[in-house]
């Protein structure tokens, strides 16, 4: 299982949400890249980073900050937030961000999904975030009918590869991952399944683990240090 820390991004800094309310957005760490760099000594080859402004201006706001990220550390970049067109993902791709996320596109229109797959492949994934089960969209301020693994097989369908879910009522809450729910996509759809939301210590690491998920993402925990890093990549790796 791959472990993804993760730098959340509103006028450059890093910050996190408590169960996504941007009211809630608190700074916690200076600088993008000595984060980032930190990552790297913890033995990650990941990194999950998110547009928070893009997702509500429905456009890339903070590129140059995942940019850097991608160009100057080792660590493989996937991104999500404000990714709406297929020019918009040409231009990260072309600079370096080795993963894309569709978020609100997947449900609005499935077609730019399809268009991307067949144009970048593996490189696009599909993040479903849900509220009691449904569907949520817009930076999580618009809720949908959609029930989260309808649309995990509709994505699915259309040959994306790697899905990240998240439960927003346990995003920035430290309660643990919805493990009920994960294993219900994963065994839903044949698509890699990514974790998020909720993640405390090192058990939730095992438990997904154990339960045959593909990554784990992790931020509020490794911020209040309530997660050791290094020991989630070592267990990861065993």
């Amino acid at each position: 299982m791959i472990i993804f820390p993760a730098i959340d991004i509103i006028d450059g800094k890093p910050v996190r949400l408590y169960k996504g309310d941007f009211s809630t957005a608190q700074q916690v760490a200076n600088d993008v890249l000595e984060t980032a760099e930190g990552f790297v000594k913890n033995g990650c080859q990941w990194v999950h980073m998110v547009d928070l402004d893009g997702s509500l201006k429905k456009e890339p706001v903070n590129a140059s900050t995942f940019i850097s990220v991608a160009q100057q550390t080792s660590l493989k970049v996937e991104l999500g937030g404000g990714i709406r067109t297929m020019e918009h993902i040409d231009y990260y791709v072309n600079n370096g961000i080795s993963r894309i996320i569709l978020g609100s596109v997947a449900l609005k229109n499935p077609q730019l999904v399809k268009d991307a797959v067949k144009e970048f492949g593996d490189i696009i994934a599909v993040g479903i975030d849900a509220k009691n089960g449904y569907a949520a969209t817009e930076g999580w301020t618009q809720s949908s009918d959609i029930y989260f693994t309808d649309l995990a097989k509709k994505m699915e369908d259309i040959g994306v590869k790697t899905i990240i879910y998240t439960d927003i009522s346990k995003d920035g809450t430290l309660s643990g991952a919805n493990i009920q729910q994960l294993n219900e996509i994963n065994n839903a759809v044949s698509c890699n399944i990514t974790a998020s939301g909720g993640i405390k210590s090192i058990d939730d690491i095992i438990s997904l683990r154990d339960n045959q998920l593909y990554g784990a993402i992790c931020g509020k925990s490794i911020y209040e240090k309530t997660l050791d890093l290094a020991q989630a990549v070592e267990v990861c790796n065993a």
